[in-house]
């Protein structure tokens, strides 16, 4: 077993990204922690893919943010936000699939 993402991390949050995506941050406690995820490649389209059951063609964007030592990671939304069925029209729900991730 690896080292909890929950452990490295300082926050892990989902937030609205529009109508049509949703945006996941890591924001790491300290840049030692978050260059060793960052070399790893733990954060990968693989990875979101399953963890989220999405064809990796639904994943935006991977941006690795040196100065904020944090990942953001940008979806397309399963539902548009606000329509019929959509239950997190605010997108701040979606994170929990991100605390089980071992590094």
């Amino acid at each position: 077993m690896g080292i909890p993402i929950t452990e490295l991390a300082e926050v892990i949050r989902s937030k609205n990204s529009g109508p049509y995506e949703l945006t996941m941050d890591i924001i790491f406690k300290d840049f030692d922690s978050y260059e060793m995820v960052k070399e790893k490649n733990v954060i990968n389209k693989e990875l979101i893919s399953r963890l989220y059951q999405i064809p990796e063609k639904d994943i935006c964007s991977i941006i690795n943010f040196d100065p904020a030592k944090a990942i953001k990671i940008t979806i397309k939304r399963p539902i548009v936000a606000g329509a019929i069925g959509e239950s997190d029209v605010y997108g701040a729900q979606q994170h929990a699939p991100l605390l089980s991730i071992e590094v």
